[in-house]
């Protein structure tokens, strides 16, 4: 069980939130999240959109059709899950 479903649960907004921490140094695209969590691509889609309205990630369109989402690295929240995630793996373990 990762560091961040030990303390909230498993909830498919935290296991992609979760994907994106632990995956932030790379592009990440909707189908790539989607076989990485094990969710549905139609479920990963529902969950990124109020993660992009509150500027914690970032999409990038690719041509027509494909979709690579970030982390705001600059955002302060971002920032601060972040340092928290990272603290947390150390605390509890990964």
């Amino acid at each position: 069980m990762s560091p961040l479903q030990k303390l909230f649960g498993k909830t498919a907004q935290l296991t992609v939130l979760e994907y994106l921490l632990r995956n932030k140094d790379e592009i990440n695209y909707l189908s790539g999240i989607a076989e990485g969590t094990g969710l549905y691509h139609s479920s990963v889609a529902r969950v990124l959109e109020p993660l992009l309205e509150n500027n914690i990630v970032i999409e990038k369109k690719i041509g027509k059709q494909i979709r690579s989402f970030t982390l705001n690295e600059e955002h302060k929240a971002v920032k601060f899950l972040m340092k928290f995630y990272d603290e947390l793996k150390v605390e509890l373990g990964d």
